[in-house]
């Protein structure tokens, strides 16, 4: 894959909802994006990254999981100058959704994690592990969440974490990169 052509095509986060989201839609993100809240030592921990990563989202504005986390992908992005953000919607480019195929399923949000040169990193996606718990807490509910209530406060918070943890994650091997470290000179 050529990720930085396709990083380039994609778009920052409210260019993306304006795009690709409908009204309704649109009120749904917004709402959440209200929520999400990032403590003083998780801005702390992304202020303090070295490496520049480029972040990139296969996602859908009519997902409700979508609904739910890309909010807080958007937050911990604007907490680190280090980190770009760019989404793409799962439709739009098809080798792409096959590409990020998980368990055969065109399943969103994916993310991808790049370096500074859009060498792929880590992916993650598409549902963290606390939605997966709560999934099957609620007796192995429906598949997919329609997103018409956002997650409840301590659901939001563990959704907020666990992306902040694999983008830390990244953020890692970036830093502990034997390629990286000498072209940086550390």
């Amino acid at each position: 894959m050529n990720w930085q052509t396709i990083f380039e095509s994609a778009l920052p986060y409210h260019e993306f909802l304006k795009k690709h989201g409908n009204e309704t839609q649109r009120a749904r993100w917004a709402a959440v994006y209200e929520q999400v809240r990032l403590s003083d030592r998780q801005r702390l921990l992304l202020g303090g990254f070295a490496r520049e990563m480029n972040v990139l989202v296969l996602t859908g504005a009519w997902c409700g999981d979508c609904v739910n986390q890309c909010p807080s992908m958007e937050h911990i992005a604007n907490a680190s100058p280090k980190i770009r953000l760019r989404f793409i919607d799962r439709d739009v480019d098809h080798a792409l959704r096959e590409a990020l195929a998980i368990n055969l399923g065109h399943r969103v949000p994916v993310m991808v994690m790049l370096s500074e040169d859009f060498a792929e990193v880590s992916r993650y996606g598409e549902r963290t592990l606390s939605a997966y718990r709560r999934m099957a807490a609620e007796g192995l509910g429906p598949a997919c969440p329609v997103g018409v209530r956002p997650p409840e406060g301590d659901h939001l918070v563990a959704i907020t974490q666990e992306w902040l943890d694999e983008i830390e994650r990244a953020q890692l091997l970036l830093r502990l990169s034997h390629r990286l470290r000498e072209r940086h000179g550390d």
